[in-house]
C-alpha cells in the first residue's frame, strides 16, 4: 500500500510541475498586435542612420540624391560616417543616440537604415518599447537590423525589410528599391511566387516575424523577441551559413515552442550557404523539419541577402497561401494593393 501512495504521490509532482511550467510559459507569451505607421508623401523628410557597422560616406550621399529624386527631404544622422574598432558606425551610445534622434524628432517621417552588419544586440536593453511606440514611423532595413523589427514588433509598430543605403547607392532602379519606394508611399505588393519543389501546401493567416535567422534567435527571452508572440508567419533569411548552424537555430527556436506557434513559415534567400549534409539544399533541410508541423512552407521568397530584396511588412497580419500552382503573399493592411510576380514576368 505504502508502494502505491508513494507512486500516486511522485505522478501528483510530475502533473503539477508540468502544468506549472506550462502556466509559466503561457505568462511569457505576448500580443502582438501592430499598428501601421502613415505613408510618405513628397516633401516628407526621411533618416538615414547607421545601427551597427559604418557605411561609406560616398553611398550614403548618393543615397540622399536617390531620395531627393523620389521628392523625399533625406537627413543624414549626426554620427552617421563615423568608425570605431574599424567597423562600428560609432559607439554604442553613438549609435543608439542617432536611433533616439530619428524617432523624437516630429518632422521625421520615415528612417532608413544604412547597413546591418552587427551591433544591434549590444543595445536592446538600453531601450524601451514606450519610446518606440511614442511616434511610430517606418523603419527600412534587413540582416542586423531584424533587431531593431523585433523591437519595433514588439513596440506595437510595423516596419518594413528591405533595402538599405549599401543598395540604393546603386542607383535604385531595380525592383527591390522601387517596391520599397512604393511601399513607403502607400503601395502595398500582393506578390505571387512559382512553385518551389520544397513548398508544403496549405493557407494561413499570422502576424509576420523573423528576419535573419541567426541575428533574431540570439534574442530570444529579449524584448526583441517578437517570437513570444502567438499565430506567428515566420520568415527566414540568411548568408554565408553552414547547414549544420542553420538547422542549430532552428532547433532553438523548436525548443522555445516558436515553431509550435507558427501557422506558417516563409523561407527567403539562403544565400552561399553551406551544403555539407547532402540534402540537397537548405530548403530541403527545411522542409524535413517542419513536415511534422503541418502548416504551409513558402519557400524562395524573393527577400534577403541575394541581389533581390523585396520588401515585407514586419509586424503586420498576412495571409500565405501556398499551391499546386505557386503560392502568394498578402499584407492584410490599408493601401493601394497591387500584384507582383516574382518570376520577373511583372516586375515594376
Amino acid at each position: 500500500m505504502k508502494k502505491y501512495l508513494l507512486l500516486l504521490t511522485v505522478l501528483i509532482m510530475v502533473v503539477l510541475n508540468a502544468n506549472a511550467q506550462c502556466c509559466e510559459a503561457s505568462d511569457k507569451l505576448v500580443t502582438l498586435n501592430c499598428v501601421k505607421p502613415d505613408y510618405l508623401k513628397a516633401g516628407d523628410k526621411v533618416a538615414l542612420i547607421s545601427p551597427s557597422y559604418f557605411t561609406p560616406m560616398e553611398n550614403v550621399e548618393k543615397t540622399v540624391a536617390v531620395l531627393r529624386n523620389w521628392g523625399l527631404v533625406p537627413v543624414v544622422g549626426p554620427n552617421v560616417g563615423k568608425v570605431v574598432l574599424g567597423r562600428y558606425a560609432g559607439t554604442v551610445e553613438e549609435r543608439l543616440s542617432d536611433i533616439r534622434w530619428a524617432l523624437s524628432d516630429p518632422d521625421i517621417k520615415a528612417i532608413i537604415c544604412n547597413r546591418g552588419g552587427y551591433g544591434t544586440i549590444q543595445y536592446i536593453n538600453q531601450m524601451s518599447l514606450s519610446e518606440l511606440a511614442a511616434s511610430p514611423k517606418w523603419l527600412v532595413g534587413f540582416s542586423d537590423i531584424s533587431t531593431l523589427h523585433g523591437l519595433l514588433s514588439r513596440a506595437g509598430v510595423m516596419s518594413i525589410h528591405g533595402t538599405m543605403s549599401s543598395f540604393l547607392a546603386k542607383g535604385a532602379t531595380d525592383a527591390s528599391s522601387t517596391l520599397m519606394r512604393d511601399l513607403l508611399m502607400g503601395q502595398v505588393p500582393c506578390y505571387e511566387l512559382p512553385v518551389h519543389p520544397q513548398n508544403i501546401e496549405g493557407k494561413a493567416t499570422g502576424t509576420l516575424v523573423g528576419g535573419n535567422l541567426c541575428t533574431f534567435v540570439p534574442n530570444l527571452g529579449s524584448q526583441a523577441d517578437a517570437t513570444l508572440g502567438n499565430d506567428l508567419i515566420l520568415f527566414i533569411e540568411e548568408v554565408e551559413e553552414s547547414m549544420h548552424n542553420i538547422d542549430r537555430q532552428m532547433r532553438i527556436l523548436q525548443l522555445n515552442g516558436v515553431l509550435d506557434r507558427c501557422k506558417g513559415v516563409i523561407i527567403g534567400e539562403m544565400t552561399d550557404c553551406g551544403n555539407e549534409f547532402t540534402y540537397g539544399s537548405v530548403e530541403a533541410m527545411l522542409h524535413d523539419l517542419l513536415t511534422e508541423y503541418h502548416i504551409p512552407v513558402l519557400c524562395g521568397f524573393p527577400g534577403g541577402h541575394g541581389d533581390v530584396n523585396m520588401p515585407l511588412v514586419m509586424g503586420a497580419p498576412v495571409t500565405i497561401d501556398v499551391r499546386s500552382d505557386g503560392a502568394s503573399l498578402k499584407f492584410n493592411i490599408l493601401g493601394k494593393q497591387h500584384e507582383v510576380k516574382t518570376d520577373n514576368s511583372e516586375m515594376p
